[in-house]
């Protein structure tokens, strides 16, 4: 009887402590330690690079672990690195899709385990994902074309966009076109070429470009360009024509080599997008949603699926007249990177400051 009573409370106690081990609390994992699986669509870019980095040093600030996969483009590749970070017990998922549409099948296997998931810079298309924490990305695409529109209100355009698969292209498209439609309605700028670039890739733009020009045989007022990568293809063609300088051209991000180029004089602007708020308020969101606490939100964004909660920051246009006071004064670059290509009599008169503010930049 004593051996049997004392099996049955060994039973019990095993059962009562495998419950515990299993259930995450509202602190996060069992041991009271958030855990975030990052998975992120490509590291290739500086942009990328500077999320992660970022996103990690608050999230670690506030005391959470991140575990960080890098698909480099591969949707599969993307699915899978997923699915590992849930097998490893993350507390919430943070995914920048390379395709926002495959990307649903992550948020379905997180719901499973009911991991919370939200969407980083690029939503997540026809999905229950919990929360999208981005820029205006209309308002990125009509900043371009509306910069472009007022230096150069006719002539023959070319539209480069990005990746197809990436909303954000869609998105970016949408807000230029909201600028140009009126004034290709009126006959005072022609569009003769439309093309997306696959994986944003340099190469992509550069290839459209120098085929747009060989049709429109160099008669070209401007290039809408949807980020700093393609404006460097685009650049590089144009250069090729010895048209670098004489034809606009937009971009995104704020790149070093676009900034470059923009003091320069051989592309005409940027969207700055500051994305030091934006991982800091990615990981801050990450952290509530895995205490189960609210998320401060300022809109909604349909998905396809639901109005998804969502916290929109506003971009920036930056030109050679006002790269000193945004991203140098900002921290996100230094003066003498931005300014190296050019003698010290073109930097901005107080690039000893600027360089102390983006030295002591967190």
């Amino acid at each position: 009887m004593k051996t049997f009573f004392t099996w049955t409370f060994v039973a019990i106690l095993c059962v009562a402590l495998a419950a515990g081990c299993s259930h995450k609390t509202k602190e996060g994992s069992g041991n009271g330690h958030i855990r975030i699986g990052f998975s992120m669509d490509s590291l290739q870019l500086e942009r990328w690079q500077r999320d992660r980095d970022i996103f990690v040093q608050r999230a670690t600030e506030l005391g959470a672990e991140v575990l960080v996969q890098s698909a480099e483009g591969n949707d599969s590749v993307q699915v899978r690195q997923a699915e590992n970070l849930l097998t490893q017990g993350v507390d919430v998922l943070v995914v920048v899709p390379h395709n926002g549409e495959i990307a649903a099948s992550i948020v379905d296997s997180a719901k499973r385990q009911r991991v919370p998931v939200i969407a980083y810079d690029r939503m997540i298309e026809n999905s229950d994902v919990d929360f999208y924490v981005s820029f205006d990305n209309v308002k990125v695409g009509e900043l371009q074309a509306k910069y472009l529109l007022d230096r150069a209100p006719k002539g023959n355009y070319i539209l480069i966009g990005g990746s197809p698969t990436d909303n954000n292209a869609r998105m970016f498209r949408q807000g230029q076109m909201m600028i140009l439609d009126p004034a290709i309605k009126q006959g005072d700028i022609k569009i003769v070429a439309d093309q997306w670039s696959k994986d944003w890739l340099p190469s992509e733009a550069l290839s459209h470009t120098e085929n747009a020009l060989t049709q429109a045989q160099n008669h070209i007022a401007a290039v809408v360009a949807s980020n700093d990568s393609t404006a460097g293809g685009v650049v590089q063609a144009l250069a090729e024509q010895k048209l670098a300088g004489k034809v606009l051209v937009s971009g995104q991000d704020a790149d070093l080599a676009a900034c470059q180029r923009i003091v320069e004089g051989t592309q005409a602007m940027t969207v700055y997008k500051p994305i030091r708020p934006l991982a800091t308020r990615a990981a801050e969101a990450a952290i509530a949603l895995a205490k189960h606490q609210p998320v401060p939100s300022n809109t909604k964004v349909n998905n396809g699926h639901k109005d998804v909660p969502s916290y929109l920051l506003e971009p920036i246009a930056v030109d050679k007249g006002d790269i000193a006071q945004t991203v140098i004064k900002d921290g996100f670059l230094k003066v003498e990177d931005v300014y190296r290509n050019l003698p010290r009599s073109q930097w901005p008169a107080s690039p000893a400051s600027a360089s102390k503010v983006s030295a002591s930049a967190p």
